[in-house]
């Protein structure tokens, strides 16, 4: 009995080293490596579970553009990873949100009809799925309204609403489109909820924008419109209390415009890191960390990304924001790695950056 108490206390104790020893290396505006994904992966979509797991949704996982239904779950106390129980389909840029401790998978882009060039094809899903981390078992939901199906949306949460701004419904080698659409859905109710008309559209179309709720604002930061070159520096702003104002636009930009970046929200500033369309690099991605404090409406210019990468989502516990995955290379543009050419480059990197409060 003695025996086992001194087990029991000696791995409690194991587990409050590991934990006391990575927040004491998490130094502000530093980066801090941990353990990397089983396989690499990018253009999945990332969401903590009450502080304590990280879960890794979908995405690519090859830089033949192979689409996947794998979920991956990192426990942040240990800095390990397993794997829960696939994604019911396979799907890439998928709109995924947590509430009540479970998380909602609204939709996403799925591989389309096969061509004859291998060229990439990805269309809208509107299928959507309720995981119950209990239980490990995905659960059915309400699909999306017919012509709302999209991926690639910035995804806010208040109380039991789940809001999807902008979005894809197609993207292609050679074309992608942008969206305007905001819906919402209820996870007390299980059902899609209209909103008022003025609150229905964001002033312009985006898509691989990041974003997310505030107290009572959603807010919808970068992005791009259409191609992968055409990035914005914008900031809308909703009133989720007085929807019929309808959205506005925030007067501060983005210091260096970008799309495909990841971020998450820690106090009142956003942290946003990354991105693909930068002209000035080799690889085609943006190394940027920079924050926009809610309260000032201003950016600040942080330490970079110390690997950058775009095609990833990005997750706050605490004073740190979680990042795993993503490409190293822009999507499409030739880049020599290792004496080979590569069309893209998924990445099983896993780093945090450090914030401080």
């Amino acid at each position: 009995m003695i025996f086992s108490q001194v087990v029991a206390f000696s791995a409690i104790l194991n587990l409050f080293c590991i934990a006391t020893i990575a927040s004491s290396s998490c130094q502000p505006n530093t980066w801090l490596n941990l353990t990397s994904l089983p396989s690499p992966r990018q253009e999945h979509t990332t969401v903590a579970i009450k502080d304590e797991t990280i879960a890794v949704i979908g995405g690519i996982t090859s830089n033949t553009f192979t689409t996947t239904d794998l979920m991956q779950l990192y426990d942040v106390a240990s800095d390990t990873w397993r794997t829960g129980s696939p994604v019911p389909y396979r799907v890439n840029h998928p709109n995924a949100a947590v509430v009540g401790g479970e998380i909602y998978l609204l939709g996403g882009l799925i591989d389309g009809p096969g061509t004859s060039n291998g060229s990439i094809n990805f269309v809208a899903s509107g299928k959507c799925y309720k995981y119950i981390p209990t239980s490990d078992t995905w659960v059915q939901l309400e699909a999306m309204p017919s012509g709302t199906e999209r991926g690639s949306a910035v995804i806010g949460v208040r109380g039991e609403m789940v809001y999807l701004a902008g979005g894809m419904s197609v993207l292609q080698n050679t074309y992608q489109d942008s969206l305007t659409t905001v819906t919402a859905f209820n996870t007390t109710s299980g059902k899609w909820q209209r909103l008022p008309p003025a609150a229905a559209n964001i002033p312009h179309g985006r898509q691989h924008a990041v974003g997310s709720v505030l107290g009572d604002v959603f807010y919808v930061l970068g992005g791009r419109w259409f191609g992968q070159m055409n990035v914005r520096g914008t900031v809308f702003e909703l009133n989720l209390k007085n929807q019929s104002a309808g959205w506005r636009t925030s007067l501060g930009h983005m210091l260096v415009p970008r799309g495909g970046l990841c971020g998450d929200v820690i106090g009142s500033t956003y942290y946003t890191f990354g991105g693909e369309g930068n002209p000035n690099s080799l690889s085609g991605v943006f190394n940027e960390t920079e924050a926009f404090d809610v309260s000032t409406q201003r950016w600040t210019e942080l330490m970079p990304m110390a690997v950058p990468r775009h095609g990833t989502h990005a997750a706050a516990i605490g004073n740190r924001v979680y990042i795993p995955g993503g490409g190293l290379q822009q999507d499409g543009k030739p880049v020599v790695t290792n004496g080979s050419v590569l069309f893209s480059n998924p990445s099983a990197h896993f780093d945090v950056y450090c914030v401080e409060i």
